[in-house]
């Protein structure tokens, strides 16, 4: 295998790099081209692309690793940790040791430190690294870093209730209930298209930034910026969905999702504060999962961070690594 070192993204291309991103074996929205151009034009702010693109012996492009370097001497996965949940190599599925064999050779002849985050527990990665790194000359440390709350969908609504506890089950039927008894003909609501969804994004802004402390000094104007560029990209291509619990032309909460492979995953939310009595964003929540289960998808993914509500829907914890990959 060869591997080449460029310094911008467009030297691969959008049509190749979706293609191999399809071939993995979790193809995250975070690693799509659509996601890490974005975050390099809004988040980038001059830090030099260090992109490593893996050819086979018939030319053929077999793997990417997006890296950028963050000072000299590190090199940092591209996407941010502030914002992206999942990342890793791109390769496809079942040919990743090959693939990080010909990058720790090629990293072998530096003395960079490789920095890579959001790694999940699944990914062939977390255990190859360490494993092939030291006959390279080379350490690969991994550490847990963060956890992910995941769902494993079943069939039905009724069997998804069946898995919660009595509590769980008791307390999801009654703020249902009683929101639909509060504020009758409250619906929820999804926009798929790049249009709808973008129409609809200054709700979402509001309400999130006005539903908890702290998240109106997340969504400053630069974050605004990202969220319309990457989200509306990825709903251009069927990736992503803006959720409303509406009612009466207002909306009561809001959830950001993004699509994948079978997947669902919850990547940003806000609620009306003058509504919190009600629990609109555990209600919205609860439709949106049951979308997901009557779309036949298998995963329902909270994404980062363990807040209560997410494992009182009940997920179980999936663990995210960091990895360094030093001499």
């Amino acid at each position: 295998m060869k591997v080449d070192r460029l310094d911008r993204l467009d030297a691969v291309g959008e049509a190749a790099w979706n293609g191999l991103l399809a071939r993995s074996g979790f193809p995250s929205p975070f690693l799509s081209w659509a996601w890490q151009t974005a975050w390099l034009e809004v988040f980038g702010e001059g830090r030099p692309v260090r992109l490593l693109r893996v050819e086979d012996a018939a030319g053929e492009l077999a793997g990417l690793l997006p890296l950028h370097e963050e000072r000299a001497g590190l090199l940092r996965i591209l996407g941010g940790v502030d914002v992206s949940d999942y990342l890793d190599l791109i390769a496809p599925a079942g040919a990743e040791e090959e693939t990080w064999a010909a990058l720790l050779q090629h990293r072998a002849a530096s003395a960079e430190t490789w920095d890579l985050h959001a790694i999940r527990a699944g990914s062939p990665t977390v255990g190859l690294l360490p494993a092939l790194a030291p006959a390279y000359g080379l350490a690969a440390t991994a550490a847990v870093e963060e956890h992910c709350p995941v769902l494993d969908l079943p069939a039905t609504w009724a069997a998804y209730l069946a898995l919660l506890t009595g509590k769980q089950r008791h307390e999801l039927g009654r703020k249902m209930r009683r929101l639909e008894r509060e504020r009758p003909g409250a619906r929820a609501v999804s926009y798929a298209t790049r249009g709808e969804l973008e129409a609809r994004l200054p709700q979402f802004f509001a309400l999130h930034r006005g539903s908890r402390t702290g998240k109106a000094r997340f969504m400053d104007e630069r974050m605004e910026r990202f969220f319309r560029a990457a989200v509306g990209a990825l709903a251009e291509r069927g990736m992503a969905r803006l959720w409303l619990l509406e009612h009466e032309g207002r909306a009561l909460a809001t959830f950001v999702c993004l699509e994948w492979a079978g997947a669902v995953g919850v990547y940003n939310s806000g609620f009306d504060v003058a509504e919190a009595a009600l629990s609109p964003g555990i209600v919205l929540l609860a439709h949106v999962i049951g979308d997901a289960i009557g779309r036949g998808l298998a995963r329902f993914d909270f994404l980062r961070g363990e807040e209560p509500y997410k494992l009182g829907f009940g997920a179980r914890r999936e663990d995210l690594y960091r990895i360094e990959v030093t001499r």
